[in-house]
């Protein structure tokens, strides 16, 4: 997100952890009418994380990852790019359609890496902690929906330092 005038929702460890966690109740119960998860397909890397704690969570444990770059430098997203399918073997196993297949990421936010993947495995599951609205719309289940104007701060891409009042204002 290259504008400056977008609204900050940083993430803890703890947060993130308590949202993949309850992303994992709301894909029990869609799993069981399903017939159960077969394997994770988790999107790298913002879905290798919350991957890991579903997978925990529900007993998987078969995981794949499909490994597709869409931001740049971290503010920009631009065109995608595959560096790594999902194995062909996995993609095999469900008649090439993802039957039973759970696809976790971090966030949909325009919902082009989504599609992307939809395009692999038509009929997975597509789960994301959090969606922005252009997004919802390519997620099948998601915890959180913020505004498209909100730049999410992952755990993984912070560190400890001082932060300023919304307001600007430091009345120390």
């Amino acid at each position: 997100m290259t504008s400056s005038n977008h609204k900050a929702f940083p993430v803890t460890w703890d947060q993130f952890h308590r949202d993949s966690k309850a992303l994992a109740w709301r894909l029990i119960g869609i799993g069981e009418a399903k017939g159960g998860w077969n394997a994770i397909v988790s999107i790298t890397r913002g879905g290798l994380v919350p991957a890991a704690i579903i997978a925990r969570e529900l007993g998987i444990r078969k995981i794949e990852t499909v490994c597709i770059a869409s931001y740049h430098e971290y503010k920009d997203q631009g065109e995608l790019v595959v560096l790594k399918q999902i194995s062909e073997k996995l993609v095999n196993e469900t008649g090439g359609k993802g039957d039973g297949i759970l696809v976790i990421d971090d966030l949909t936010d325009t919902g082009a890496t989504a599609k992307k993947v939809r395009e692999m495995l038509p009929n997975a599951h597509i789960a994301t902690v959090y969606a922005k609205p252009s997004g919802v719309p390519f997620a099948d289940t998601f915890v959180t929906e913020v505004s498209q104007d909100t730049w999410i701060y992952f755990p993984w891409d912070m560190e400890m330092a001082y932060v300023e009042p919304i307001s600007g204002r430091s009345d120390g």
